[in-house]
């Protein structure tokens, strides 16, 4: 195995049957072998700092109905949110007072948040804190609204596709929504000029080693300036609630094959990986990931931003547990960055 690792680390991508054979064949020792060298990879392109986000979920309604979401539309048992523009900016102020200069605005496909309401936030963050970066996260939106949202001032746009398998996008969405449709939106952000993150759950329902291997190729066409992974993490309230989990070792495994094949790439941490383990988030670190998204929202409404069951978004996951989470990162030799931390496309000239 370590003579695809290596060759990945030089040259920055695999064929295919090399993937599934790294993919297929990773033990442990492979394991601990591919998250050093992502670690380095790392390293030489950011040093020890790590890029924290502020997360502010800005609604919990949703007009989509996708099978693994617990903030989907047909859950009737959710207690439904919308942050006003005065608490999300509530959520900057105390955001910016603690060092975060990146905000990312989160939530479900909203009716409720027009563009209008979207577009009059943004131009209100833009306004207030000019040095920061502000980061949308909102789904599916027409070419002109991604346009319209990019002039009033957001920098970069979140959209796991999840999946670019197209029978299995639609084993996990209902049938009016549509894989193609998802890959458009991604390539129209990518063309608008937004810092563009996608993304997939490792070990989602019905998904397979050839699944995973068309994601790593769309993701190294796409070249996104962000890559999110996390595991597939099950809610109570819906079709998969009986799923397993996602596993730490497969989701480390994909986030370092990324790392190596985009050195530059913004990839965070995520909170599924520390839900799922109590050291997830510095594991992720140490096989390659460099950001960190702690959650800004209102601490009443974070537990109503249920995508996933027992959720973690206080201690370290949270804005007020930064002093925790920096004792965690210089447990393994990080430090948190207040940096805007925004990608580079030649952050290191000389990598060996």
């Amino acid at each position: 195995m370590r003579q695809w690792i290596d060759k990945l680390r030089q040259e920055k991508t695999l064929q295919s049957e090399e993937f599934r054979q790294l993919l297929t064949k990773c033990d442990a020792e492979t394991l601990r072998h591919i998250n050093k060298q992502a670690q380095e990879v790392s390293l030489q392109h950011f040093g020890n700092k790590i890029y924290i986000r502020g997360l502010i979920e800005v609604s919990n309604y949703c007009r989509n109905n996708c099978f693994y979401c617990g903030i989907r539309k047909g859950n009737p048992h959710i207690k439904r949110y919308r942050l006003s523009m005065e608490s999300i900016l509530d959520c900057c102020k105390e955001g910016y007072a603690l060092g975060f200069r990146t905000f990312v605005l989160q939530g479900g496909e909203d009716p409720g948040l027009t563009d209008d309401r979207i577009e009059a936030i943004v131009v209100a963050i833009r306004e207030q804190y000019p040095d920061c970066a502000i980061t949308l996260s909102l789904g599916e939106k027409p070419y002109e609204t991604y346009q319209r949202f990019f002039q009033a001032g957001a920098n970069r746009y979140l959209l796991r596709h999840e999946t670019y398998n197209e029978i299995h996008y639609s084993q996990l969405h209902p049938a009016e929504m549509s894989c193609k449709h998802r890959i458009q939106c991604l390539r129209n952000l990518k063309e608008i000029g937004y810092q563009t993150g996608s993304g997939i759950m490792v070990g989602s329902p019905g998904q397979t080693v050839e699944h995973l291997i068309q994601d790593i190729l769309f993701i190294e066409k796409l070249r996104p300036e962000m890559i999110g992974i996390g595991p597939f993490l099950p809610h109570h309230d819906t079709p998969f609630a009986q799923f397993p989990n996602g596993t730490v070792e497969q989701t480390l495994l994909l986030l370092s094959i990324f790392r190596l094949m985009h050195p530059s790439a913004l990839i965070p941490a995520t909170t599924a990986l520390a839900t799922l383990a109590p050291d997830g988030r510095e594991r992720g670190i140490l096989a390659g990931a460099n950001v960190v998204m702690p959650n800004l929202s209102p601490r009443d409404e974070r537990k109503k931003y249920e995508l996933y069951n027992n959720k973690a978004s206080l201690g370290a996951e949270s804005a007020e547990g930064l002093i925790l989470l920096q004792k965690q990162l210089q447990s393994i030799g990080y430090e948190i960055s207040t940096d805007r931390g925004d990608f580079k496309h030649e952050m290191l000239k000389n990598e060996s």
